[in-house]
């Protein structure tokens, strides 16, 4: 897929506020400080779109973006950051709700990418959240992030105890990406992967 154009449309508190549901979309989430605006920066080839910070937890939003307006657009969805953010218990019990309910009535949310920081052992918080897809029937892939900062080695070790701990309790391994936004590592192939899944819309 070649990206001819993206674009901020809009921010919501709600999916109710979403706009049109006809287009395809993709939401993008994972735990706070795991790098997701710079790897959608990376994939729209558009530096600055999502804004970045050294502070988790700034993604507070369901902020929307258009991309390939006028041939095959498709939503790009930024969704708040979970675990760790500088906020009160109130925010984050706000904040997940916010995205249950979006992930869970979004009727032309196609998958989620469900970005993982590939330095890191497997974490109870992801994979509760990956649990909680699953037992929803939604559709998602795991996004291995900042495989930069490792060895090629180390990446490859890192994804095999990944997916050795997933098999204890999943009878089929989700998809998985490996991806860096630093080099642009992995971003064919996700626009790939979301090509493919628009061309399996009925027209």
């Amino acid at each position: 897929m070649i990206i001819h154009n993206a674009e901020f449309i809009c921010s919501n508190t709600s999916y109710l506020k979403c706009p049109d549901e006809r287009i395809p979309e993709y939401a993008f989430i994972g735990r706070s400080n795991v790098g997701k605006s710079s790897l959608i920066n990376s994939l729209v080839n558009k530096k600055g779109m999502a804004k970045t910070s050294s502070t988790p937890g700034k993604t507070q939003l369901i902020n929307h973006f258009l991309v390939n307006k006028e041939f095959n657009p498709w939503h790009l969805v930024d969704l708040p950051g979970y675990g760790y953010a500088k906020t009160s218990k109130t925010n984050l019990v706000k904040w997940e709700k916010l995205i249950n309910d979006y992930l869970l009535n979004r009727k032309n949310l196609l998958c989620v990418f469900v970005l993982i920081d590939i330095r890191h052992e497997p974490q109870k918080i992801d994979l509760e959240f990956l649990e909680w897809l699953g037992e929803n029937a939604l559709s998602f892939v795991i996004v291995f992030t900042k495989s930069d900062k490792l060895t090629k080695n180390k990446v490859n070790q890192h994804v095999k105890v990944y997916k050795e701990y997933l098999q204890k309790d999943w009878e089929e391994i989700p998809q998985s990406f490996v991806t860096s936004a630093e080099n642009n590592l992995g971003m064919e192939e996700l626009l790939n992967f979301i090509e493919t899944n628009n061309q399996l819309i009925p027209s």
